[in-house]
């Protein structure tokens, strides 16, 4: 599906960069200029106006109307907004100075753009919001994946310490059993969460297959652990007259401690 035009404002003085700017988006369909203005004051209130994607920001209004001749306050008025969304900020300066371009990267700019750049043009500066459009979301979504993938990871290892210390070994299959049921439960929490169901979806076994090799592998640490490692890993109630937890009763036992742990 095509994306709807890009809805950039623009706040600068230079009368040449304005016209620069004007006719260039003329001949683009890929950019819709919701105003124009040498006011950064007039500027926050077309932001909260017209909802803008995309922000050009001279960082030196000298011929502003309104006498201003520094935009950053403009970068922290437009927090105390408060906006539901953060627009992209291009900055274009003359300044060449790193301690104003780590300001400016501290207030949220994604990008600072030197006019005395040879590069330097409308077309570059339009061109830098729509390939700051196209990448940002793909990035953000990545980021979340690699998040969740190191927060899955960090669950495991867990899960496999807390089994290596009552002697649910790696030998024994109900031990991956064990794991996936309680991830499942941590992932996707809730009592009447049918974590059996799952696991034979993914492992296309029965159900008896499955409780029966999370049996097993209870059954064994039972068996070749110590009662000190047992009650002291192991803190939950055991009914007297079996001696061990049942499946369910351990998966849950195990979702609560992780949850804390981590």
């Amino acid at each position: 599906m095509e994306m709807k035009p890009m809805k950039i404002l623009i706040i600068e003085d230079d009368v040449q960069d304005c016209n620069n700017f004007l006719n260039c988006i003329k001949n683009r369909k890929d950019i819709e200029l919701v105003a124009l203005t040498d006011s950064d004051a007039e500027g926050l209130k077309y932001v909260k106006l017209k909802h803008p994607e995309g922000i050009v920001l001279d960082i030196e209004l000298n011929n502003s109307t309104t006498g201003s001749t520094d935009a950053l306050e403009f970068l922290s008025n437009l927090k105390k907004l408060n906006l539901n969304y953060e627009p992209i900020i291009i900055v274009t300066t003359h300044i060449n100075a790193k301690r104003t371009y780590d300001i400016l990267h501290r207030e949220g700019v994604e990008l600072i753009l030197y006019k005395d750049h040879p590069n330097y043009s409308a077309d570059y500066v339009l061109n830098k919001f729509i390939n700051l459009r196209e990448i940002t979301p793909k990035q953000t979504v990545e980021i979340l994946k690699e998040e969740l993938k190191e927060n899955e990871n960090r669950i495991s290892d867990c899960i496999y310490h807390e089994m290596d210390l009552i002697g649910v070994t790696a030998k024994m299959k109900g031990r991956q059993y064990i794991h996936d049921a309680i991830l499942y439960l941590i992932e996707n929490g809730g009592t009447d969460t049918n974590v059996i169901r799952h696991l034979t979806n993914v492992y296309k076994k029965s159900g008896n297959t499955i409780t029966n090799g999370i049996q097993n592998a209870i059954i064994h640490a039972w068996r070749v652990s110590s009662i000190e490692d047992l009650t002291t890993y192991y803190t939950a109630k055991v009914n007297y007259e079996t001696g061990i937890p049942t499946p369910m009763e351990f998966i849950y036992y195990y979702a609560d401690k992780i949850k804390k742990i981590i």
